[in-house]
């Protein structure tokens, strides 16, 4: 068994949404980002590759490759879930923390279970979602953006 930790974080810029767990969320600015900006998937997927050695999303999919612009990162998340499982690893659980002061995330949390659970290959009583404020300290307080941490536990196939 392996335990991994993933961390990731965005500033706001333009746009009228965020993607958080696959579940697009309304709010007054998106995430800047190459990809989708999805903070959440980003961290899960850096602790996944993390708890494999396996080095971290950059490495897999570098921000200079068009072919990663704007793409959706659940599909990233079923591609490093893949990877993994060709070296031998599959996940066992998932504890996860959005650290944002803004948007409201609680009301979104079980459809970003829901979204997670298929996509890393587990039940959706594997997947856990926190979230936080800092009661505005610090960037994500400012509001000038959102941050996600990660801890998974992986097994041998």
């Amino acid at each position: 068994m392996r335990i991994g930790h993933g961390y990731d974080a965005h500033r706001f810029g333009a746009g009228d949404f965020v993607t958080l767990g696959g579940v697009r969320i309304p709010h007054p600015q998106g995430l800047e980002a190459h990809s989708d900006g999805d903070v959440l998937i980003h961290a899960v997927c850096d602790a996944m590759l993390g708890a494999a050695a396996l080095g971290d999303i950059g490495r897999h999919f570098p921000d200079n490759d068009a072919q990663y612009a704007g793409i959706d990162s659940r599909i990233l998340l079923r591609r490093v879930r893949d990877t993994l499982a060709e070296h031998g690893w599959r996940l066992v659980n998932l504890d996860s923390t959005i650290v944002a002061q803004a948007p409201r995330i609680g009301p979104h949390i079980g459809a970003m279970r829901e979204n997670l659970a298929p996509d890393t290959g587990v039940a959706i009583d594997c997947i856990n979602i926190k979230a936080t404020t800092t009661e505005r300290m610090g960037f994500t307080g400012r509001g000038e953006g959102i941050a996600a941490h990660a801890v998974v536990l992986l097994a041998g196939l």
